[in-house]
């Protein structure tokens, strides 16, 4: 099944390539981090494994604090020239950076080698099935070479010194580009010549990432949530796991092994869409949880959601309630994510 850009498209035969539109305002954190201990002063503040990255490979992260719960997933890449390139989410820029900077001194302090820059770069996302082929237009490096999670510097129609991340948050195949932010209005613009491309808003992200099962900070995870209770385990490094060396390890670590007491699932329903805050009932009819995420899946034709629900009532086939404008209709336990990504993997 190919998925295009927007909700609009998609219920047509179109198939876009959607970048967002640029606004400072609302500009993810963008940092780099200079110095020879560089991953020492991320692998002190993430659970990921930061000293594994190839050059120009990332990897979603998250930064915790030391009761478990997750302070911002992030997105951290090491930068072939000489940097770790961090990008996290413009609800917890400040935050984020006060996070940083704050450890960054810390560390300085001790004698450690290690800087930070913040970044004034705009952030553009160009994503869909035809993303590459939209890009490839206008980039002399080749996008065949440029698989999931990796990144390269070039010239992007005609703009110098942009980052081009194979990734997105939103299922498909697709880009993010770091562009000088007094280049980025001129960079869309260019894009939006090519008639594939259209520009989407938060609305329509927001539908394709819950269609992958992707996670959004301040609804499906946050502080009060562990990676392991947000069914996000994967992100812990198996070197960081056996060290216990992150904040929060003792607390989320025994929860891999004794199983915790609440997981984030996937729920699909008919009838009324289910929204965020709307309880989940077992099915005698007890309130056991409630969703943090929900809308109408423009692929599935059904209703998808995200809640949090004892372990017990995690396995996907389990039959629960959730209650719309206070009825209750029947749910089921899916796996996510609801519709299969299309990330571009190199074989």
């Amino acid at each position: 099944m190919q998925r295009a850009g927007s909700v609009v498209s998609r219920l047509g035969s179109r198939l876009q390539a959607l970048p967002s539109a640029p606004c400072r305002s609302l500009s993810c954190a963008q940092t780099k981090i200079f110095g020879c201990d560089r991953v020492k002063l991320m692998e002190s503040l993430v659970v990921g494994d930061i000293a594994e990255l190839k050059p120009n490979q990332g990897t979603l992260s998250l930064f915790t604090n030391e009761a478990g719960g997750i302070l911002d997933d992030l997105i951290v890449t090491s930068a072939s020239e000489g940097h770790l390139y961090v990008v996290s989410n413009a609800g917890c820029r400040e935050k984020d950076l006060t996070l940083m900077q704050d450890k960054v001194r810390e560390l300085q302090n001790k004698g450690s080698d290690v800087a930070l820059e913040v970044m004034d770069n705009a952030l553009l996302a160009l994503q869909g099935p035809t993303a590459a082929q939209v890009l490839q237009a206008g980039v002399a490096d080749d996008l065949r070479k440029l698989p999931f999670m990796t990144s390269a510097v070039m010239e992007v129609f005609g703009v110098s010194g942009c980052r081009v991340t194979r990734c997105g948050y939103t299922g498909e195949d697709g880009v993010e580009i770091s562009v000088p932010a007094a280049e980025a209005i001129r960079l869309a613009a260019a894009l939006l010549k090519n008639p594939e491309v259209k520009l989407a808003g938060l609305a329509a992200r927001d539908s394709l990432r819950l269609e992958a099962g992707l996670c959004l900070y301040g609804n499906d995870i946050d502080e009060h949530t562990t990676p392991v209770e947000g069914s996000l385990s994967w992100t812990l490094g198996k070197r960081r796991r056996a060290a216990m060396d992150f904040p929060g390890a003792s607390v989320i670590v025994p929860q891999l092994k004794s199983k915790a007491q609440r997981r984030r699932v996937g729920l699909t329903c008919d009838g009324a869409p289910v929204r965020a805050q709307s309880p989940i009932l077992s099915p005698e009819g007890t309130v056991i949880g409630a969703v943090t995420s929900g809308c109408p899946s423009p692929c599935l034709k059904k209703n998808v959601a995200m809640g949090y629900v004892p372990y017990e009532y995690s396995r996907p086939g389990t039959p629960l309630l959730v209650e719309v404008r206070r009825k209750q209709q029947p749910a089921v336990v899916s796996k996510m994510p609801f519709v299969p990504t299309n990330y571009y993997i190199l074989k």
